[in-house]
C-alpha cells in the first residue's frame, strides 16, 4: 500500500506536468523534450485483464477445488502488483523482497497451470511481463528463455499443440517488456545526466565570472583611485602635473570601457608589454620606483596574456597593500619555459587587507585575485606561488611552459553573464566616436599614459 501510495502521488504530479507541457505546446507550438508521464505500475495494471478467463472460470464453478482456485488466484494477484509497483526504482527492483516475490509468483503460475490447464495458463505471459519489468542485464535472455520453455511445457501437457502460443507469448511478454523499460530508464538517466551537466557548466560560468570581473575591473579601479590620490596631492602645488594624472584617469576610464566591451565580444588578448608599462605608470604615480626587467625569446599570445594577468595583479596588491617604496618586476624566458616575479620592500601581507594571512604551507595564495590566477596557471599546466620574500616584502613567481600554438586567452573568457554588465556600463558612459575611441585606446596603451 506504501508504493501504492508513492506511485499514485508521483503519477499525479507526473500527470500535472505533462499537461502543463501540452498547455505550452497549444501556445508555442514547440514539442516538449517529454512527450508523456514516465511509466510507472499503474501502466502495468491493466494487463491482469489477461487472468478474467480464470475468474470467470470460477465464478461459474467450472472450476475444480475452486477455494485452491481463488487462493491461488489472489496470492498470484497481489505478488503481481507488489512486483510491479517497485519495478520503476532501481534499489527496490534489485531488493531480494522483489525478486523473492517473483519467484513466489512463478511457484504460484506453475501450479494453478498445471491443476487447471486452459484460461489458467495465460498466467505465464503475465508472469513473464513481471519478470522482463524486474530483471536486467545478462540474466534478462537465460530468464525470458527459461520462463517460455516452462511455459511451454507445461502447456503441452494440459492443452497440447497450444502450448507454442503460450510460450511465444511468455517470450514476447518478457522481452517487450525489459525493451521498454529498459529504454524509458536509459532516457530518464541521459535527462538527469543532461540537467546535472547543464547545472555544473552554469555553476563552472558563474565561478569564470566572479573571476574575470575581479582581474579586469579590480586592478583599473586601483589605478584611478591612486590617481585620483595623486591629482589631490598635486592640486594645490603643481596644476599641471594635477591635469596631467586626471588626463591618465580618463584614458584608463575609456581604457577599461574598451576592455569590457573587447572582453564579451571574446576578442581581447592581452599584452604583457602593455601590462609592464602600466605597471611603470601606476607604481610611479603611488610613489612607488618600478624596477623592470624582461628577457628571453618571444613569447606565444596565451603565455603573455597569463603573464599580463600575473603583472596586472601583482602590481594591484603591491599598490593596495604592501606600503613599499620599491617594487621589481622580471620576466625570464627560455624556448621551453617561462618565469615572472614581482616583488617589493614593503611590509608583506597586511592582516588589515581584504584577504586574511594564509595558513602555512599554502604558499600564500589566499586572496581572491590570486586564488583566480593559480587556477588561470594549473589550467595551461604552470603553477603560482606567493608569500613573504626572504629579505622582507611579498615575492608573486609565476611559472609557465611555452608552447606554441596557443589560442590566446583572457578576459575573452569572460562570462556570457557579463553582457549585461557591459551594456549597462557602455549605456551610462559618454564615449566618443570610434576614431576618437580608437584614439583614446592607443593614448591609454602609450608608454607613461596608461596604468
Amino acid at each position: 500500500m506504501s508504493a501504492w501510495q508513492d506511485t499514485r502521488t508521483q503519477w499525479k504530479a507526473d500527470r500535472e506536468a505533462f499537461l502543463a507541457d501540452q498547455q505550452a505546446v497549444r501556445k508555442t507550438g514547440k514539442l516538449p523534450e517529454q512527450l508523456g508521464p514516465p511509466p510507472n505500475g499503474f501502466a502495468l495494471l491493466p494487463w491482469l485483464l489477461m487472468g478474467m478467463g480464470a475468474f470467470s472460470n470460477l465464478f461459474r464453478g467450472e472450476t475444480e477445488n475452486p477455494w485452491i482456485g481463488g487462493i491461488g488466484l489472489f496470492a498470484f494477484n497481489t505478488l503481481y502488483i507488489y512486483v510491479v509497483f517497485r519495478a520503476f526504482t532501481k534499489e527496490t527492483r534489485q531488493a531480494r523482497s522483489t525478486r523473492g516475490a517473483l519467484l513466489a509468483m512463478g511457484a504460484v503460475t506453475c501450479v494453478l497451470a498445471v491443476l487447471y490447464g486452459g484460461s489458467w495458463l495465460l498466467l505465464f505471459p503475465l508472469l513473464g511481463l513481471a519478470a522482463g519489468a524486474i530483471v536486467r542485464g545478462r540474466w534478462l535472455g537465460r530468464t525470458g528463455i527459461g520462463l517460455s520453455a516452462l511455459a511451454g511445457v507445461i502447456a503441452g501437457l494440459r492443452d497440447g499443440w497450444d502450448a507454442v502460443n503460450i510460450a511465444y507469448g511468455t517470450f514476447l511478454s518478457t522481452m517487450v517488456t525489459a525493451a521498454i523499460l529498459s529504454l524509458s530508464e536509459a532516457v530518464r538517466e541521459l535527462r538527469a545526466a543532461r540537467e546535472e551537466l547543464a547545472h555544473r557548466a552554469v555553476e563552472k560560468e558563474r565561478l569564470r565570472f566572479s573571476r574575470d570581473l575581479h582581474d579586469l575591473l579590480g586592478h583599473t579601479l586601483s589605478v584611478i583611485v591612486v590617481k585620483s590620490e595623486a591629482v589631490r596631492r598635486l592640486a594645490h602645488r603643481d596644476l599641471d602635473a594635477a591635469l596631467v594624472q586626471v588626463g591618465d584617469i580618463e584614458s584608463v576610464g575609456r581604457q577599461a570601457l574598451t576592455e569590457i566591451r573587447e572582453a564579451v565580444t571574446g576578442y581581447r588578448e592581452g599584452s604583457l608589454a602593455t601590462e609592464l608599462d602600466r605597471a611603470r605608470s601606476v607604481l610611479g604615480a603611488a610613489g612607488i620606483e618600478p624596477v623592470v626587467r624582461q628577457s628571453g625569446p618571444p613569447l606565444p599570445a596565451r603565455t603573455e596574456a597569463l603573464l599580463g594577468w600575473v603583472v596586472r595583479e601583482a602590481v594591484t596588491n603591491v599598490v593596495r597593500h604592501s606600503g613599499a617604496t620599491r617594487c621589481e618586476i622580471t620576466v625570464d624566458g627560455s624556448p621551453e619555459r617561462v618565469r615572472a616575479r614581482v616583488a617589493d620592500d614593503g611590509h608583506g601581507v597586511r592582516v588589515d587587507s581584504p584577504a586574511p594571512p594564509p595558513p602555512p604551507g599554502i604558499g600564500g595564495i589566499g586572496g581572491t585575485g590570486l586564488k583566480g590566477l593559480t587556477e588561470r596557471l594549473g589550467a595551461a599546466g604552470g603553477s603560482l606561488t606567493a608569500g613573504a620574500g626572504a629579505r622582507g616584502g611579498f615575492v608573486v613567481t609565476a611559472e609557465l611552459p611555452v608552447e606554441s600554438g596557443e589560442p590566446p586567452v583572457g578576459a575573452g573568457e569572460f562570462a556570457v553573464g557579463a553582457v549585461g554588465f557591459a551594456e549597462t556600463a557602455a549605456s551610462s558612459a559618454e564615449v566618443p566616436d570610434a576614431a576618437a575611441a580608437s584614439d583614446a585606446s592607443a593614448k591609454a596603451s602609450a608608454p607613461g599614459t596608461a596604468a
